[in-house]
Order: structure tokens, then C-alpha cells, then sequence
């Protein structure tokens, strides 16, 4: 009797100790998912939502023609740009969220960079498209 309650629970454990011998303990791959994942990773990846992907590397500074607006050059900081625009107009913009390098904003100010396109919001007023 003690044997054949024995040989049960030992087969109800077995898939259990053989799913716990497969995932690894430290959070890194083992041998066989080395081979299977991809050579290079997004660097920006991130839990928080999908990045947007630029295809060429982005320059530290860019000028863009926005129509009837004028010419508006975007200089690229890192975490943050600083925008020239026509009139007279200098602003810095800070990453939104932080994480990332498409979306800057400071108060009701805000610019979406999105390949050689920049839409541009003030507030108060209608949003421009930038193309460089």
C-alpha cells in the first residue's frame, strides 16, 4: 500500500521537478535559448510598451521646414532637445517618458520626432507637421 502511494505522488511531482530543472534560476538563458534568440535585441526595449524604431541613426541636429510656420532647428541632447523655432522662439523639451527618444515635452509644449517627420503642439493651437 505504501508503495503504490509512493509511486503516485512521485509521478504527480515528476513533470513539476522537470519544469523546475528547465527554467533557469539566475534569469539567464540556458544553452539550447542561446542558439534560438535572435543575434541583436532592441537596445530601448522596454516592459513598459512597444519603441519606435528608427531606421538611420538620427542626427544631433536638424532643421525642418514647416510649411507656412517656417523653419524650426531641433538639436538633439539626449534626454532632452532644444527646439529654435521662427520668431525668436527657444525651448527645451524633456523626454516623455524618459525612456525614450521620439516624444519630448515641457507644460502644453510638445514634439513627436518620427523618422525625417516632426509633428509640433503648443498649446492654444493646431498641431504642425515638420519634414526635414
Amino acid at each position: 500500500m505504501a508503495l503504490r502511494r509512493t509511486a503516485r505522488v512521485t509521478l504527480a511531482f515528476l513533470p513539476l521537478l522537470v519544469t523546475i530543472a528547465c527554467v533557469p534560476q539566475d534569469n539567464t538563458p540556458k544553452a539550447a535559448n542561446k542558439m534560438a534568440a535572435p543575434a541583436t535585441l532592441a537596445p530601448a526595449a522596454s516592459a513598459s510598451g512597444p519603441v519606435t524604431d528608427v531606421s538611420a541613426p538620427q542626427p544631433r541636429t536638424a532643421t525642418y521646414n514647416c510649411g507656412a510656420d517656417g523653419m524650426m532647428t531641433v538639436e538633439n541632447l539626449g534626454s532632452s532637445v532644444h527646439v529654435q523655432g521662427p520668431n525668436g522662439m527657444n525651448e527645451d523639451l524633456q523626454a516623455s517618458p524618459a525612456n525614450q527618444n521620439s516624444r519630448y515635452q515641457q507644460a502644453h509644449d510638445a514634439i513627436v520626432i518620427d523618422g525625417r517627420e516632426a509633428l509640433v503642439m503648443k498649446a492654444g493651437s493646431t498641431p504642425v507637421t515638420c519634414k526635414r
